[in-house]
């Protein structure tokens, strides 16, 4: 509880001094408390297409992305492949010490690079999707057929991989996870095939990040069962896509005491006119103070780096 005690002192400490300018970090740290800051702290992020890259590639490039559109708060993307297993099967595999060990050296990077201005959040795929990219959908969802405990196996040695990596994440500083779940939706499992084959393994990576002060469950697609989420998981803020799934930030607030972060669509965000970007901005301040702005998912990799300064400027004088 080490993480959760320096934060509440830190929080006290800035409180004593109202006029103290507001560090990205900070402004997080007040909307964590259920606090209002200046103005609601905003991110967006999308892909780099760097997995081919070393670690300080990757770690440059993801510091010039936070510096150049002043975001609060700093997803790290994390493309790194996961390896394949050594047997002669795609689900033989074995718990790892270290399974992404580029992605730690560029968290280190990330962290001297912010200076303990920002908070910055390790992604993890959960380990149904990492073990659709090992195989394939199809291959997944065949062994959960055919031999349901071979791939609980399997999702199970991911999980405790992915969790051993967690931890890594967070010597490296890293003040939390951003969990991407992106099979618990209708059209990918049944709520019920989800708490079996995905449930207890989402858990497990997040338990393994349970003191840190800032974790996000991002839930991903338009028919993600959300009611199964409100309430109950051990992170701070769950984001979601408001304009996907159809359901406002508005109701979600009446749902989940959570910090909520969303309320951008992210398929239309990146160059839309500025009273549209306001008008999303106005609609999901109904969250607020727990509300961290975002689009529901990442922005479009091929966004224009003006497009992106614009709207960084909006969400800087809108939000």
């Amino acid at each position: 509880m080490g993480n959760r005690r320096e934060f509440l002192l830190q929080l006290s400490a800035f409180a004593a001094q109202p006029g103290k300018k507001i560090s990205p970090k900070e402004r997080v740290n007040l909307v964590l408390a259920g606090r209002a800051p200046d103005r609601p702290p905003f991110s967006f992020w999308h892909h780099f297409h760097d997995e081919d890259q070393p670690g300080r590639r990757h770690a440059a490039l993801t510091l010039d992305f936070a510096r150049r559109y002043q975001l609060d708060i700093v997803k790290v993307m994390s493309d790194y492949p996961y390896p394949k297993g050594a047997g002669s099967q795609w689900h033989e595999l074995k718990p790892l010490d270290n399974p992404f060990p580029e992605q730690v050296k560029a968290l280190e990077l990330i962290r001297d690079g912010l200076a303990g201005q920002k908070h910055f959040v390790e992604t993890v795929f959960n380990p149904w999707n990492q073990a659709t990219k090992i195989a394939s959908k199809e291959a997944v969802m065949e062994l959960m057929r055919i031999r349901p405990q071979a791939l609980l196996d399997a999702l199970e040695a991911i999980a405790r991989s992915e969790a051993s990596h967690v931890r890594r994440a967070l010597e490296a500083g890293a003040s939390g996870v951003f969990l991407a779940v992106d099979n618990a939706q209708q059209g990918v499992l049944t709520l019920e095939e989800y708490r079996r084959f995905s449930e207890p393994f989402d858990r497990m990576v997040l338990e393994a990040a349970r003191d840190a002060p800032l974790n996000i469950l991002h839930l991903h697609g338009a028919k993600v069962y959300l009611d199964h989420f409100w309430q109950g998981w051990p992170v701070q803020v769950i984001h979601y896509s408001a304009h996907e799934t159809g359901v406002p930030l508005a109701e979600a607030r009446k749902r989940t005491s959570a910090v909520l972060m969303g309320g951008l669509d992210h398929r239309s965000v990146v160059g839309a006119p500025a009273a549209a970007v306001q008008a999303m901005v106005r609609d999901a301040r109904a969250a607020a103070p727990k509300w961290i702005c975002a689009p529901g998912c990442s922005v479009p990799d091929e966004s224009k780096g003006a497009q992106l300064l614009e709207l960084s400027r909006l969400l800087r004088t809108s939000a």
